[in-house]
């Protein structure tokens, strides 16, 4: 017996990749305990810790009301509370040119639960799923320990991160059961353009595969193309959206999330999909009740100027990000990120004397100027780096400074 879970417990470990969480956490140990400079922590997206980035005061007031009315302090429906439901479906139908229902919402903890569930729902034995590279590194990780096979198709960095759907034609076959968009994306802060977005919905429906959009970056744009969401093209191909209140509230720690889905043909009724969410979500884990019961009022009350507000400090950020990296000649970036908190930056190797990849160059910057940044490898694209904007703008350009130290001092260049 021990022999055998043994055995199953390595397998899955070799199998799964590395989270964003794992990485950062191992690269923490490499920090210098001697340097009195503060750590800049430029590898997640999690802007909550810099005091610009502070959640309205009206999801602080909702969340204490919920608290204070003795209302949400029992178990919510496995579902969700309905008028939570009601209130996403209210909220994302604004952009949509149907109206969802509350059947059409099923409130998650988070984003990581919406993609646990969802992956676990479509699985069957010998499935795969297609996944963009690079990418969130979660839709491998449960996939490993799923049992569901990966294939994944290309983002292309010299069109502004588009999916490469002539590939992802050539990867699906008859087990293909779904392919995962990120739009705005994590991690290379592109935002589709409407055209692309139709494309991807029209290859996803001659495919026959369910179309899953994270949405996690919902509307946090900033730069030529307008968020539009991949629901719009729900009557094109069955779209699963995932979506949270982490990024646009500035409150990852709260854990609220929602699947919707944008299916007006019933395609996903039909075949018997949405009953297994139904079915799934009453063996999962809850989102906390007194989040539920604050959603309504936090969707209805947000003012305008707290996201517009938020797209200016992302823009700067933005702005500055690019402006810092293109001086620095060890790193190229192909494109100003358009939306998200985060962008893709390739690293110029062969300019670099001593670092043997990206692996190597990060937790070298982490150990040399507590400085943490993503490596690429995690993504799916290695010898590149993800860097996060979301910071204040003073800590964000002293990263971006250290960082062109830190290459400057490994330079083969010949000065």
């Amino acid at each position: 017996m021990e022999n055998k879970f043994g055995k199953w417990g390595l397998k899955n470990q070799k199998e799964a990749k590395f989270t964003i969480r794992d990485l950062l956490e191992t690269m923490k140990k490499e920090l210098k305990k001697d340097d009195e400079r503060p750590v800049i922590h430029l590898g997640n997206g999690d802007p909550s810790a810099y005091s610009c980035f502070r959640t309205t005061p009206v999801a602080e007031e909702a969340v204490n009301g919920a608290l204070r009315s003795a209302k949400f302090n029992g178990y919510a429906p496995a579902a969700g509370l309905p008028e939570a439901r009601r209130a996403v479906a209210g909220f994302l139908s604004k952009d949509l040119p149907y109206e969802l229902s509350e059947e059409d919402i099923f409130i998650t903890a988070g984003a990581a639960h919406a993609i646990e569930l969802i992956l676990t729902v479509l699985t069957r034995p010998g499935t795969n799923i297609l996944l963009p590279r690079p990418g969130y590194p979660s839709y491998e990780a449960h996939s490993a320990y799923i049992g569901l096979e990966v294939r994944h198709f290309d983002l292309l960095p010299e069109k502004g991160w588009e999916v490469d759907l002539d590939g992802v034609e050539a990867l699906a076959d008859d087990n293909t059961v779904a392919m995962v968009v990120i739009n705005p994306g994590n991690p290379s802060g592109s935002v589709f353009s409407l055209e692309h977005l139709q494309r991807i919905a029209e290859t996803a429906k001659r495919l026959g595969i369910v179309l899953i959009s994270d949405e996690v970056y919902y509307d946090l744009v900033f730069g030529g193309n307008k968020f539009v969401p991949m629901g719009v093209f729900g009557s094109v191909t069955p779209v699963v959206s995932l979506g949270t209140m982490s990024k646009r509230w500035l409150v990852p720690g709260w854990r609220l999330g929602w699947i919707a889905l944008s299916d007006p043909n019933g395609i996903l009724r039909k075949y018997g999909i949405t009953e297994c969410i139904k079915k799934y979500r009453n063996i999962s884990a809850d989102s906390t009740t007194l989040i539920q019961g604050a959603i309504p009022e936090i969707l209805e009350k947000t003012p305008k100027d707290f996201i517009s507000n938020i797209m200016v400090l992302l823009r700067e950020a933005a702005d500055t990000c690019y402006s810092k990296i293109i001086e620095i000649p060890f790193l190229d970036l192909h494109h100003k990120p358009q939306g998200a908190m985060s962008t893709m930056v390739k690293l110029n190797l062969q300019m670099l004397e001593g670092i043997e990849d990206d692996m190597d160059f990060c937790y070298r910057l982490a150990k040399e100027e507590s400085v943490l940044i993503l490596p690429g490898s995690a993504l799916g694209l290695k010898n590149w780096l993800r860097i996060s904007f979301a910071a204040d703008l003073a800590s964000l350009e002293e990263g971006l400074e250290r960082i062109k130290a830190f290459c400057f001092r490994h330079s083969n260049m010949i000065t």
